[in-house]
C-alpha cells in the first residue's frame, strides 16, 4: 500500500507540473504550429529521468521507495515519454541497438496508429 501511495503522490505532483509548464509554454507560443508545450515537457522529463537514473546507477543515491516516488510517480505523471527514453537508452547501453531501434520505430508508429484508430472509433461512436 505504501508503494501505491508513493506513486500516487508523485503522479499528482508530476501531472500538475505538466499542466502548469505546458500551459506556460503554450501561452508564449500561441502562434506556433509546433506543439511546443508537449515537446518541452517531454524533453525536460527525459533530462530529469536521465539525471535521476544516472545518480541512482552511479552514486546509489535513491532507495527503492525514492525511485518509485520520483521516477515512476513524479516523472510518470509529468511525462511517460521519459520512461520510453530511459528504456531506450538502457537498451543502447546494453548493446541492443536493434531492439532499441525497434522500440523507437514501433512505439512511434503503433502509438500514432493507435491514436488515429481510437479517434476514428470515437468518431463512429458519436454518430451512433
Amino acid at each position: 500500500m505504501r508503494d501505491l501511495l508513493l506513486v500516487a503522490a508523485g503522479g499528482a505532483v508530476g501531472s500538475i507540473a505538466r499542466y502548469k509548464l505546458s500551459g506556460l509554454v503554450l501561452h508564449h507560443t500561441l502562434d506556433w504550429r509546433f506543439p511546443a508545450g508537449t515537446f518541452t515537457v517531454n524533453v525536460l522529463g527525459c533530462l530529469a529521468a536521465g539525471l535521476l537514473a544516472g545518480l541512482a546507477e552511479y552514486h546509489e543515491l535513491f532507495s527503492p521507495a525514492s525511485r518509485l516516488l520520483l521516477l515512476t510517480g513524479l516523472l510518470g505523471g509529468f511525462t511517460t515519454f521519459s520512461a520510453f527514453g530511459l528504456e531506450t537508452v538502457f537498451l543502447l547501453k546494453r548493446g541492443e541497438v536493434w531492439v532499441a531501434g525497434a522500440n523507437v520505430l514501433l512505439s512511434i508508429a503503433a502509438g500514432v496508429g493507435a491514436m488515429w484508430l481510437g479517434m476514428a472509433m470515437g468518431a463512429l461512436r458519436s454518430r451512433a
